[in-house]
């Protein structure tokens, strides 16, 4: 074989060899299998049904203009949710730089020198000045043949995954805690303006008692027991005003605003929503489709599963594919035409032969990762089964009490006004009057109480049924605007040291 067939043949050995390495590339590490759940075939405190639950914008069910914009505002401007944006983001980015090994790094480089040699002796030639220009090309490719490459790539691709579930977790749990701090300061407002109105009626109660004091018709005592009684309803109304002025204030934070923005929101006297027709509870498999928390839980798994095989193929050679090509000449212009070339390009072999250990330790480390995502996986099945039945039972069971406190409320009223007849005309004492206002007071104020608790029940049932912000969200536009990123003069700006 002559001499130049021999290099062409070699040449085409050489690249030939990518891809017979490639079409020989296998995988090593174990592959991600979804495990099984035992999931019982129904809930214990809700009806079989197969339907799904229909979750879409639970919350517009309580008619409330002011809770709707609130929610639509936190989705905007809330900073969890912006943080869980960003991690979208970051999560993206990872996936990009794990793609990125598997295509050929190539960089350029480029020098001049400029060097000076000075003769010695009787030498003719004297002191030379020259200069020297050098350009080329260096080029790496690192073969992906036991898929270290490929499992880091899917690795990154369930972890995006997962901080997508990440946010709808995040905007789950904002829509829960807005609607639920607006059914509360809607509570608040309530319980204020009960409070207001019976410290009025007691102070006319108290107005009547001093009337027949005067007349000598009661002791001083029922006096005293009365101006007690008014006190005591209105010491409640300041205790209230914190509570109401917390919740404004909680709510602002939740839609990425300071506490003040709230003044002049969710004004007046305030009623608590009629609390809406429950959801349909579907069945147990459900949860696993709609609850954010168990799908991120599921990823994260998968995403730990493919670290192991990323760590297995740290174990096995490494064969690598380099090259270069260089030119150089004495003049800037003859590094197209008269220049001196040059170029290399071969395979070279990494076989891990003694680490201590550390790489086989580095599976293991790998697998009980992996076992601790499995557990969290099973636990957040658990919990999202658990977090439905006790939605289901409390939601059931505070409407019964619900329907007894407003037979209380509706029979504590009519006592105490039939008792202000029958102390007008004298024919009951004011111990009765006084017994009667409070009980009706208090039952009327935990009737509020319990309105306020069962729409906390439904909203916690839709959260556990998976039920939250069901439209997409902008995640590509970064919260911090960076206007200037390319090369420019550098301001330093010095703090000034303190003695």
């Amino acid at each position: 074989m002559r001499s130049g067939d021999r290099l062409i043949s070699d040449r085409a050995g050489l690249l030939a060899l990518p891809v017979l390495l490639c079409l020989s590339a296998c995988a090593v590490g174990p592959d991600y299998v979804p495990p099984m759940q035992a999931l019982p075939s129904q809930w214990n405190a809700a009806s079989p049904t197969r339907r799904p639950p229909a979750l879409s914008e639970w919350w517009r069910q309580f008619k409330d203009p002011a809770l709707n914009r609130l929610v639509e505002e936190a989705v905007a401007g809330n900073l969890d949710v912006a943080q869980a944006k960003a991690r979208i983001r970051e999560a993206r980015a990872s996936r990009v730089q794990a793609i990125a090994p598997l295509f050929p790094q190539v960089d350029g480089s480029a020098s001049v020198t400029r060097s000076r040699s000075a003769s010695s002796g009787d030498s003719s030639f004297g002191n030379v000045t020259r200069n020297s220009f050098r350009a080329g090309f260096d080029t790496s490719w690192e073969l992906d043949l036991f898929g270290a490459r490929d499992r880091a790539i899917e690795a990154a691709t369930y972890g995006a995954d997962a901080a997508e579930d990440d946010l709808d977790g995040v905007l789950l749990t904002l829509v829960g805690d807005v609607a639920s701090t607006v059914i509360e300061a809607r509570g608040y407002q309530a319980r204020i303006a009960l409070a207001r109105r019976t410290a009025a009626t007691q102070r006319e109660t108290e107005a009547l008692t001093k009337v027949r004091f005067q007349a000598g018709a009661v002791s001083a005592a029922d006096t005293a027991r009365a101006t007690a009684q008014v006190a005591s309803t209105e010491a409640q109304i300041p205790a209230l005003e914190i509570a109401l002025s917390e919740s404004l204030n909680r709510l602002a934070i939740l839609i990425g605003r300071p506490p003040s923005a709230m003044a002049n929101r969710l004004v007046g006297a305030g009623q608590v929503p009629a609390t809406p027709t429950p959801p349909r509870a579907g069945v147990p498999a459900d949860v696993l489709r709609s609850r954010p928390d168990v799908r991120r839980a599921e990823r994260l798994l998968a995403q730990a599963t493919a670290r192991i095989g990323q760590a297995e193929a740290a174990r096995y050679p490494a064969v690598s594919l380099t090259g270069n090509i260089s030119t150089s000449a004495l003049k800037l212009g003859d590094l197209a035409k008269n220049s001196a070339i040059g170029w290399s390009i071969g395979p070279s072999l990494s076989v891990p032969i003694f680490n201590g250990g550390e790489l086989a330790a580095a599976v293991d480390v790998a697998r009980a990762q992996r076992d601790q995502s499995d557990a969290a996986l099973r636990l957040a099945v658990l919990t999202a089964l658990q977090d439905v039945e006790d939605a289901l039972v409390g939601l059931r069971q505070e409407r019964l009490r619900l329907a007894s406190l407003a037979t209380a409320a509706t029979a504590s009223g009519e006592a105490a006004r039939l008792s202000q007849t029958l102390y007008r005309s004298g024919g009951i004492s004011f111990l009765d009057v006084l017994d009667a206002e409070r009980s009706q007071y208090s039952a009327e104020d935990a009737l509020i109480q319990s309105r306020i608790a069962l729409a906390t029940r439904f909203i916690a049932l839709n959260k556990a049924l998976g039920g939250g912000w069901l439209r997409p969200v902008e995640v590509s536009r970064p919260r911090v605007d960076d206007p200037q990123q390319g090369p420019r003069p550098r301001a330093l700006t010095l703090e000034p040291v303190q003695p």
